[in-house]
């Protein structure tokens, strides 16, 4: 049975709130461009006092109703289904049934790497998911495509010099990675990539439950994103991990 959507309070825009993203829209992949209708809106409600409260974090590589289940309920704010080549990987059959489980306030997010356009498309559609995350060398008219479409965009790209810039392919969301992305291997958080949570961008790589509250602390992050740090093994969620990782990344005992 699907969840019932939580509640989701309507206010004014704070480009420095961690919690903003844009509007999905009603119905991503068909709707007007995202460009001329999107407005600021708040995914969840973070009553906890802190920086840590509005933290954004997303759990991905979910396949089964218990991984989303529990993401769900341990506070995640968005839950990733993997498209590419991985252990992880689902169908667009299977991310719908498990889209539908998930509150609306919480952003559904399909992963892809050195996907044709008309494929992530119809994925995206045929799924269900609000979100298009891209691993590739898309260029800025693949991203200007998709933005027709409604979808937030996540550009996911590894740390480097230079380090990336958020916005440079008109993403809503720039995902830092590992020199080496999935390869679940820290990079270095000295190494600060960007000035800090004003920038919308998530940090990834080697994040467990017990390093991300260091990891925070050190990059101040608009956001998390954790695959692999939350497996008991290759592929397969523990529901307990990903529990203590949601509530070691906001800093709750």
């Amino acid at each position: 049975m699907a969840r019932k959507a939580d509640h989701v309070a309507a206010v004014q825009p704070d480009l420095h709130n961690r919690g903003w993203l844009p509007r999905y829209g009603t119905a991503p992949g068909t709707g007007p461009d995202r460009r001329r209708t999107r407005q600021p809106d708040r995914l969840r409600i973070r009553q906890a006092e802190g920086v840590s409260s509005s933290l954004f974090i997303k759990i991905c590589g979910l396949k089964t109703e218990r991984d989303v289940d529990t993401a769900v309920e341990a506070g995640a704010d968005a839950v990733g289904f993997v498209f590419s080549a991985s252990p992880r990987r689902i169908d667009a059959a299977t991310a719908a049934r498990l889209c539908a489980r998930v509150p609306e306030n919480v952003l559904t997010v399909g992963v892809f790497r050195d996907e044709p356009l008309r494929d992530v498309r119809s994925l995206a559609t045929d799924s269900g998911i609000r979100a298009v995350q891209l691993h590739g060398p898309e260029d800025r008219s693949y991203y200007d495509d998709l933005a027709t479409g409604g979808w937030t965009l996540i550009r996911a790209a590894a740390f480097g010099e230079p380090a990336p810039r958020h916005g440079d392919m008109g993403e809503d969301v720039l995902l830092l990675d590992a020199p080496v992305p999935g390869s679940g291997v820290a990079w270095d958080w000295s190494r600060k990539p960007l000035a800090g949570p004003e920038e919308k961008w998530l940090l990834a790589g080697g994040l467990t439950p017990d390093n991300v509250r260091a990891a925070v602390d050190a990059t101040s992050p608009w956001g998390v994103d954790v695959s692999s740090g939350v497996e008991r093994s290759r592929g397969v969620k523990d529901p307990a991990l990903i529990t203590a990782f949601v509530g070691a990344a906001r800093n709750r005992p």
